[in-house]
């Protein structure tokens, strides 16, 4: 959206260090000369009307078809030059996904929001789902074909990212990260992202995949707690029965038993869906293993 400044560049740099390719360029409701200016310089130009970085990236990937993809932001902060290197490791460690994972993004780059942002996200992706990423927010990815064609896709925005690195780490697809340069924005070109809305539907989607993804840990979670609370209040009425031999503390002793009901209520909740979560796992896996 709106890189008239930097979309050539991009287009024919990436033409240059990987001769042959095909560039694809998704416009998203741009109101300057994006479009023209793509075409000039020699790309496919493809649009998504919705806005939302997830909504394009559903768009290209059900509409190119290719064998192996390299997707780029359209903002030149990345360099063309090392992708031959993404498509090496893909192909090397058949890999289905490879990140270029940001160096001295957090520190020089990014505005200050931005870098604290990605580091609090990152730990607390790595805490949740697995230690394969230390940058899951980079624009600058390899994928293979089976990737591409068995990611849902759900998401609208810039938290598409975090799905794509769930998919791999719930799938258990070989991936690898690869630490690469990043550039300042050219002058003139202007970030799309915004730190606090997006940060917002960024921890929104985390808590949203976590109980999608691992239900048997986000139910269970509110189930030790209100198990926990339940005791903890029921301390009184306890000690009350074993002095006196009756309870008259009636609603506490009512309140605990509530609490406690739906307490191991979430529990056995989280223990179906985490069934049905596998069942999910298993479809995605097939569908996983026949696209090609």
């Amino acid at each position: 959206m709106n890189e008239a400044v930097t979309i050539a560049k991009v287009v024919k740099d990436f033409k240059k260090s990987l001769p042959g390719c095909k560039v694809y360029v998704y416009d998203n409701n741009s109101t300057d000369d994006t479009i023209t200016i793509a075409k000039k310089a020699g790309a496919i130009v493809g649009a998504e009307l919705r806005a939302g970085k997830g909504n394009v990236i559903r768009r290209m990937f059900s509409q190119i078809e290719a064998d192996i993809y390299v997707m780029v932001d359209g903002d030149d902060t990345y360099d063309a030059k090392q992708a031959p290197e993404l498509i090496k490791t893909l192909k090397n460690e058949a890999a289905d996904m490879v990140v270029a994972a940001r160096v001295g993004a957090s520190e020089k780059h990014e505005r200050a929001g931005h870098a604290f942002g990605n580091r609090i996200f990152n730990v607390i992706y790595n805490l949740l789902f697995g230690r394969e990423f230390s940058d899951i927010f980079s624009g600058y990815r390899a994928f293979s074909r089976r990737f591409v064609k068995s990611f849902p896709a759900l998401s609208a925005g810039f938290e598409i990212e975090t799905e794509l690195a769930v998919h791999a780490s719930q799938l258990r697809l070989p991936v690898a990260e690869i630490p690469f340069l990043y550039k300042d924005r050219p002058e003139g070109s202007e970030s799309k992202l915004s730190t606090f809305r997006d940060g917002l539907r960024i921890l929104k989607t985390i808590i949203v995949l976590l109980k999608e993804y691992k239900p048997l840990y986000f139910f269970g979670f509110f189930g030790i707690c209100g198990i926990i609370l339940s005791l903890l209040l029921a301390i009184p009425v306890f000690v009350e029965f074993a002095k006196n031999g009756e309870v008259t503390k009636i609603p506490t002793a009512t309140l605990c038993t509530g609490i406690m009901v739906i307490s191991m209520l979430t529990i056995t909740a989280g223990v179906v869906l985490d069934s049905i979560r596998r069942f999910r796992a298993e479809v995605r896996r097939l569908f996983y293993n026949i696209a090609s």
